[in-house]
Order: C-alpha cells, then sequence, then structure tokens
C-alpha cells in the first residue's frame, strides 16, 4: 500500500507540474485519438468521468460524445458505491464535495448496458493496471460491466509508468490513451505511435 501512496503522491506533482496551456493540447490529441478508436466510433453508450483539477479536460469530449448522438453516462457516489446517469446537453451537474461534479438526475443505468468506459487515474502501465485516488470505486463499477464493454483510461503521456502494483479487486484496462500513443493492453502494442 505504501508504494501505491508514494506513486499517487509523485503522480499527483508531475501531472500538476504540466502547464494549463500544455495541458489543452494535449487533452485535444487525447480526444481525437479517443473518438478514433473502432470500439469508439461504433459505441451507442459511453460513460466519461468530470474531470478536475489537473485531469485531461473531459467537456469537449462529453459535448462530442452527444453531438455524435450516442448516450452519456456521468458517474455519480451514492452510500459509497459508484453508479452511473445518463446526462442529456442541459442537464445540471451538482458539486459532489470531492472533486468532480455529479448528475443531478441520479437515475442509475445497468452498467451491463455500457459499451465503453473512460477512466480517470493518476497513472496507468502496460499491463493494463490503473492507480486511482485510492476509493476503489472506478474497480468494483468496472467489474459489473459486461465481458464485451471496453474499459478505456486517458491521461497524459507522462502518466504511463513501467509498473503499477496491483492488488486483488484491482481490474484491467483495455486501452490507455495519451497525447502520444494509444497502448492496446489486450495485445501489448501501441496502435499509434509519437509523432
Amino acid at each position: 500500500m505504501s508504494d501505491k501512496t508514494e506513486l499517487r503522491r509523485r503522480m499527483l506533482a508531475l501531472r500538476a507540474a504540466i502547464p494549463p496551456s500544455d495541458r489543452l493540447g494535449m487533452a485535444a490529441s487525447v480526444e481525437e485519438r479517443l473518438f478514433a478508436l473502432p470500439e469508439v466510433d461504433r459505441a451507442r453508450t459511453v460513460m466519461l468521468f468530470y474531470s478536475f483539477g489537473s485531469e485531461i479536460e473531459t467537456g469537449p469530449m462529453a459535448r462530442r460524445v452527444l453531438r455524435e448522438g450516442k448516450r452519456l453516462l456521468l458517474p455519480y457516489l451514492e452510500a459509497g458505491a459508484m453508479e452511473a446517469a445518463e446526462v442529456l446537453a442541459r442537464d445540471e451537474l451538482l458539486p459532489s464535495g470531492y472533486g468532480p461534479r455529479e448528475p443531478a438526475r441520479r437515475v442509475a443505468v445497468d452498467p451491463a448496458t455500457v459499451a465503453v468506459v473512460v477512466t480517470p487515474g493518476l497513472a496507468f502501465d502496460r499491463r493494463g493496471h490503473r492507480l486511482g485516488y485510492g476509493g476503489g470505486h472506478y474497480d468494483r463499477f468496472l467489474e459489473r460491466l459486461a465481458p464485451r464493454a471496453v474499459r478505456v483510461g486517458i491521461g497524459f503521456s507522462a502518466q504511463l509508468v513501467d509498473r503499477i502494483p496491483d492488488e486483488p479487486g484491482d481490474q484491467r484496462l483495455d486501452l490507455v490513451v495519451t497525447d502520444r500513443e494509444v497502448v492496446d493492453l489486450r495485445s501489448g502494442r501501441s496502435r499509434w505511435s509519437e509523432r
């Protein structure tokens, strides 16, 4: 656990050190790579997260999901468990007290109906592990997805590390999308290399 705690501290500092102006361009690169994925292109339901702090900005991605006629879901916490609710273009989002905003309309969607889940993370490795903030909410949610659902982590290229310590219950990702590459963790190959 102390290894994860130290890695969290280090990755938070690393991410915060990226200048905001650079973050915008990097986020645009992540968005282009994410929406070029065949899995996202054909998905009818996409779960994103509401970014906060120094995370990859997801607002433009959410608007694009809606513009493309897909069903947009955002997560929320209720009684310590993470659920996802559909969000429409003009829906209100409420402050959560722990960072991200959450849907005001909290009608839980069955996780088995979600085609793609885009997850945040402090770090990702090439084995499919992600380092979250330590609550285990995403791991428990990902465990409830249908086997065909695609799990995608997004972050800055600096967040891709050699190895994240894993524990029982940690859920693996299928893909990691950064501003420099898409790593297909099902095959261990990069689809795009740095330009």
